[in-house]
């Protein structure tokens, strides 16, 4: 693993991954801005902006665009989150000079045209109402909106209806201008790849960006509550929420082993309680989801009307044993999952093209792999137990239930199990 990094003036941050073995690169372009840089008023925008991006520049259309990366066999795509927002390709080596010129293009020179920007308008639309119609989708916007209330970063990354349509053109260039700036980017490529060579492309491609920084984001309050929907569903689709860690908390990777011990696999307590020896529900997992300043940590699981009421406590007890005792081999396996999915990541040009771009922009550079092994390494029996204690005792928690919810437990309830 060759990792090495650059900064060019502007303060564009360029980094590359350089993969012996492989005839492919993975390239992106990953932005410090996302839902959690909207304010009310413009929910929405950050992924309005990333579909817009794609639809046509002064020199492509939006299906010139697709046909020069296919036509070389290419890929390419984007994603929201709540933190950043990331466009990328996947290329044979020889094409990573096209990938990189249609990235810069789309990120520096997008017409937002008016046609283009009602016909994905209405797509958007559609995915909204998508979401809706999915309750296992639903409820986590649902449990972050309940956690982190009246804040960007318990709003949906979609936005709604009403804010989608209300988005015009100098809507959607305000908000690149405010936030598409080079010091807040990253570009990064994995795989068949000089850094020289790149840092050299990336630099004439992106000389577009203003500099300076963008705006700043409020900071995540994790309050916690209650919301819970009746309707006619097949299954009750219910989540259970604590405060989480951010990223540079000390205990971020007890964190991380904490919740594949109690939900992250076939072999964790809740598959094993609730599935395996209790038959309550098909799907049960839990998750840990950290951001800059705050964290979520959370359990879900989908079950039926008449599993519910038996389902919650064996859950709770579950989240209450392990604060109490972890045993030396859940600890190693649960240690070893995660090496091996990192080692086996590193196979995949476009895994470490993503983690590389993660890495630089919220840690501010690269984090080599056995620093990470390192610090899973040093996890033990006792600090699994300390953050759990710290997790479930951080607050009140958070319930987010959909489906048919009559014979769920109330919330004061559920609270009061864990004092």
């Amino acid at each position: 693993m060759s990792v090495r990094e650059t900064t060019l003036p502007s303060g564009l941050r360029v980094a590359t991954d350089t993969m012996e073995s492989v005839e492919t690169t993975s390239v992106g372009v990953w932005v410090d801005a996302g839902a959690r840089n909207e304010s009310p008023e413009l929910n929405g925008v950050s992924h309005m902006l990333e579909h817009m991006a794609f639809k046509g520049t002064k020199r492509r259309t939006a299906r010139g665009i697709a046909e020069e990366i296919e036509a070389v066999g290419g890929h390419l795509n984007a994603y929201t989150s709540r933190e950043q927002t990331a466009y990328f390709a996947r290329v044979v080596a020889e094409d990573l000079p096209l990938a990189v010129d249609v990235l810069a293009d789309i990120l520096q020179h997008s017409t937002f045209e008016e046609q283009e920007l009602a016909r994905e308008r209405a797509v958007i639309i559609q995915e909204i109402g998508q979401t809706q119609d999915t309750p296992d989708d639903l409820i986590f916007d649902q449990l972050q909106e309940v956690a982190f209330p009246l804040q960007s970063l318990g709003r949906s990354i979609l936005g709604t209806v009403e804010r989608v349509n209300r988005f015009d053109r100098s809507t959607l260039r305000s908000y690149m201008t405010a936030h598409y700036r080079a010091p807040g980017m990253v570009v990064v490529a994995s795989g068949k790849v000089d850094h020289d060579t790149f840092v050299s492309l990336v630099g004439s491609e992106f000389d577009g960006l203003e500099s300076g920084n963008g705006t700043f984001c409020e900071i995540g309050k994790y309050l916690g509550g209650d919301w819970r929907e009746e309707r006619d569903l097949e299954q009750v689709h219910l989540t259970l929420g604590f405060q989480g860690l951010p990223f540079g908390d000390e205990d971020f990777f007890a964190a991380q082993i904490l919740s594949t011990i109690l939900g992250g696999g076939m072999s964790s307590r809740l598959f094993q309680e609730v599935r395996e020896i209790r038959g309550l529900a098909y799907s049960v997992f839990s998750f840990s989801s950290s951001y800059k300043d705050c964290g979520l940590f959370g359990v879900y699981a989908g079950t039926g009307q008449g599993q519910i009421e038996e389902l919650v406590p064996v859950v709770c007890d579950q989240l209450l044993e392990i604060t109490r005792e972890i045993k030396d081999e859940e600890l190693s396996r649960a240690k070893t999952q995660h090496k091996s999915g990192m080692k086996m990541a590193l196979e995949s040009s476009m895994s470490r093209c993503e983690q590389l771009g993660r890495q630089m922009l919220i840690y501010g550079r690269p984090i080599p792999i056995p620093e990470i092994i390192a610090k899973i390494d040093a996890v033990d029996t006792n600090a699994i137990c300390r953050v759990a204690t710290r997790i479930v005792g951080s607050g009140p928690p958070t319930v987010a239930a959909i489906g048919p919810i009559r014979n769920l437990e109330s919330y004061s309830a559920i609270a009061a199990r864990f004092g």
